[in-house]
């Protein structure tokens, strides 16, 4: 899936086209290049170079700020981030997606998030379920950590919304000691400003989560949809119509709303650490 700068460029130079008259095959043929190139670069199936861009805009006569705007996200959509350094670990989508996001909805029905999770937690959590040895694991922990910078951002830090299932919170992760750091770590998180924290109890029974984890991605500018993520062992999934993404838009908000309030989670996360 292309990042959200990257899907923006797209559907702008489709609109600017549309919006002069032209159809692909004629844009195609006076700059001499093959039809499909429109297509692909329209779709945010390649990645433009700018100087492509720049063509694209000056034969749809945009020009100025607009013009400004479009070449910097395809600079930003080419760039090399940070997690490009651990392509090994992950390859980049969901992480450049989060990076972005205006808004993190998270579902967690088994471990404490990435982003809030502990070092020695992260370790003993990610060696469970990969069973890799002390390096790769090292390195999955490298990548995770790499990742929590993103919610202390002095100017565009996401608002980090999530709701666990009370099991997530009960089951001891790497032992007493490392679990009852996660837990501290968990109820210190609770009280920043970016970060609401939501315990699902047992006592909920049933409950719209349980098909398994999710997380909903949502965007300060108007034109960038809401973007789903499943994650699973058998692969990361996004699903991509609207009415799935509405689906688990409203699964999360029936999570929410069965869930304690924010106070009452940071309380009962206080209780479960002295116990």
């Amino acid at each position: 899936m292309a990042t959200v700068r990257h899907r923006r460029l797209a559907r702008e130079l489709r609109r600017l086209r549309e919006g002069a008259g032209l159809r692909p095959a004629a844009v195609a043929r006076d700059l001499g290049w093959d039809r499909s190139k429109i297509s692909r670069i329209e779709t945010a199936r390649t990645k433009p170079r700018e100087a492509d861009v720049a063509a694209l805009l000056a034969m749809y006569g945009c020009t100025g700020p607009h013009r400004d705007e479009l070449l910097a996200l395809a600079r930003d959509a080419r760039r090399r981030d940070w997690w490009a350094a651990f392509g090994e670990v992950f390859d980049g989508t969901f992480v450049a997606l989060e990076d972005q996001a205006a808004e993190i909805c998270s579902w967690q029905p088994q471990t404490v998030p990435g982003l809030l999770q502990t070092e020695e937690y992260a370790r003993a959590v990610i060696t469970a379920a990969r069973g890799c040895g002390p390096e790769e694991a090292h390195r999955h922990v490298q990548a995770r950590m790499a990742r929590r910078p993103l919610l202390g951002r002095p100017s565009g830090a996401p608002h980090l919304d999530v709701v666990l299932d009370e099991a997530v919170v009960r089951r001891v992760i790497g032992g007493p000691d490392v679990m009852r750091e996660q837990l501290s770590e968990l109820w210190a998180a609770a009280h920043r400003p970016n970060v609401t924290v939501r315990i699902l109890p047992f006592s909920a029974g049933a409950h719209a989560g349980v098909d398994g984890r999710f997380v909903l991605l949502g965007f300060a500018h108007e034109d960038d949809p809401d973007v789903a993520y499943i994650e699973s062992a058998a692969g990361d999934l996004y699903p991509e119509s609207a009415e799935e993404v509405t689906r688990l838009r409203l699964a999360w908000e029936r999570l929410r709303g069965a869930a304690l309030s924010p106070k009452d989670s940071a309380a009962f996360l206080a209780e479960l650490s002295r116990e």
